[in-house]
């Protein structure tokens, strides 16, 4: 072993090569400031098709952000290759802030938050009417999540040639939210798709559903032909579809005035991460009446001021019922 005395220099002593280069590391980030702006609209494995300039980049996460995750809608700035040509890629140095976030759960009981889509200004929950029935707790918790994200609801009834829409719109007519029907010919000749893009210009749509109820075919005839999806079938015996959307993708709407997002299809719809209280928001007539409410009132107990609220003519009470129905559908399956 190599010892040195008082006498030694520095040119007697070796320096040990850093394996990882002999640049000093640093903490200093580049800010990237010729980063071009791009929007997400898929993401798959890792990897995120984005849109450029026109164009569509494949682009991975750059290793600065950390844990922070783009998702679909997200708003990002990218470096690297941008040219979209095959086999290159491009790096994701900075994501946006969102406007808004539609999250859910796989079940009500896990903790793990997804998100769905960012950046979305409204949810289209589509429903069959018949093949598959409709699923009312599953249209409730898809509402709750949608109030609970600052998002304007839309609901969407297909397949009304095999049974009246009468019962649904009872059931969600005091909420007052547009809708439209739909039969199956419609969906087949477009003629759905003219009532709801009526409702979807300069806004970002996001399209959820049961397997099996249309909503691919629907977006299939709102987008331009050279982006259109696959679609399924329901199997007669269990009544369910098979998944023909595997991840969220942003399309624009034919035109070019506004974006729809496709989502897998879902048959659960889990509220873990929703705050009850953010909820009563979405009842503008409703939400003065809680001053009184006891503190971290559920709004559905005997000291709820709302009881009064209503008695004395300020709301509907079919509105609080309303109310009530959606706080109360995270404590419920969505069999019950």
């Amino acid at each position: 072993m190599r010892r040195y005395g008082k006498h030694t220099d520095e040119d007697d002593i070796r320096s040990r090569p850093n394996r990882r280069g002999n640049r000093p590391r640093t903490h200093i980030r580049p800010k990237h400031e010729d980063a071009a702006d791009g929007m997400v609209l898929t993401v798959d494995r890792g990897r995120l098709t984005c849109l450029v300039d026109g164009r569509t980049v494949m682009a991975m996460k750059a290793r600065e952000l950390g844990r922070k995750a783009a998702v679909v809608g997200d708003q990002v700035a990218l470096v690297g290759d941008l040219s979209g040509e095959k086999d290159t890629l491009a790096r994701i140095v900075r994501i946006g802030e969102r406007t808004s976030v539609l999250r859910r759960t796989a079940d009500d009981d896990d903790p793990y938050e997804r998100v769905v889509v960012a950046n979305a200004d409204q949810l289209a929950i589509v429903t069959a009417l018949a093949d598959p029935e409709p699923r009312p707790r599953l249209i409730d918790r898809c509402l709750v999540a949608a109030y609970d994200a600052g998002l304007a609801p839309l609901l969407v009834m297909t397949k009304s040639d095999l049974a009246p829409p009468d019962k649904l719109l009872e059931l969600y007519g005091a909420l007052d939210i547009p809708y439209v029907v739909t039969s199956r010919e419609e969906l087949e000749t477009g003629g759905a798709a003219d009532r709801v893009r009526a409702h979807l210009g300069g806004r970002v749509t996001a399209f959820v559903g049961h397997s099996g109820v249309g909503k691919t075919t629907l977006v299939n005839a709102l987008v331009p032909a050279e982006r259109q999806r696959t679609t399924g079938h329901v199997n007669a015996v269990t009544g369910r579809g098979r998944h023909t959307t595997t991840s969220a993708l942003a399309l624009p709407l034919a035109g070019g005035d506004g974006w729809v997002v496709d989502t897998p299809g879902v048959r659960s719809f889990g509220l873990a991460h929703i705050d009850p209280s953010r909820v009563i928001h979405a009842f503008p007539d409703l939400e003065p009446g809680t001053e009184g409410c006891p503190r971290a009132c559920s709004h559905d107990e005997p000291d709820c001021a709302l009881d009064a609220w209503v008695a004395e003519g300020h709301a509907d009470p079919a509105r609080l019922y309303s109310l009530r129905r959606l706080l109360a559908t995270r404590e419920r399956t969505e069999g019950d």
